[in-house]
């Protein structure tokens, strides 16, 4: 049997597929990003979102009434040595609540094991900056086999082979002092709406 259906022109042919293809205004086309946006992108980072005004200025506020407090019982007591380590502690305890090393037990337990470990290392090696940098590491040792990671507690250490202070009197006020930035912390958590609540856990 004959095939009678007439073959298709190819410039037809070619006309029909010309019909299926899309055109080029059809294809959506990504805006390209400007040189400047980019950068701009890379230079901000991956960091988390700064506070609203009002969350930083309450979280500054009860850091500073707290060191100022503990600058004069210091003053009275004539041991202002504290204020290094004691800043640090405060500031990332109301700006980082959440974090492990801003735990109670951190603060507290480091502070007193770095307060431990820099008596130690004045006591066999003397005072000098060889033996507060060794103090400083033995610290971070300490605490990191006792779960109780605090990076200012260092200062701790350092601060006490370098000033010498007697044990009698720092010790104390040092306990004390990092209690009472721990009490400020919790009181501060509870005094604004929609601030996280610290501690994350006590012990």
């Amino acid at each position: 049997m004959v095939d009678t259906q007439p073959a298709v022109p190819a410039a037809a042919s070619a006309g029909t597929t010309a019909t299926h293809t899309a055109t080029p205004s059809a294809v959506a086309v990504a805006p390209r990003t400007r040189p400047r946006t980019r950068f701009s992108a890379r230079l901000a980072g991956r960091a988390p979102a700064p506070p609203s005004p009002g969350a930083a200025l309450h979280n500054i506020s009860a850091a500073t009434a707290v060191l100022l407090v503990l600058v004069a019982i210091g003053s009275v007591i004539h041991e202002p040595v504290l204020i290094p380590p004691l800043a640090a502690s405060a500031a990332i305890i109301h700006c980082a609540p959440g974090l492990p090393l801003a735990q109670p037990r951190s603060v507290i337990a480091g502070h007193l094991l770095c307060a431990a470990v820099g008596y130690a290392v004045l006591a066999a090696a003397g005072s000098s900056p060889w033996a507060a940098a060794l103090a400083a590491g033995i610290g971070l040792a300490v605490m990191t086999v006792a779960r109780t990671q605090h990076s200012p507690a260092c200062a701790t250490a350092v601060v006490i082979v370098l000033n010498t202070p007697r044990p009698a009197t720092f010790v104390p006020l040092l306990v004390g002092s990092a209690g009472l930035l721990v009490l400020a912390g919790w009181a501060a958590s509870y005094a604004r709406p929609r601030t996280p609540r610290y501690p994350a856990y006590w012990w």
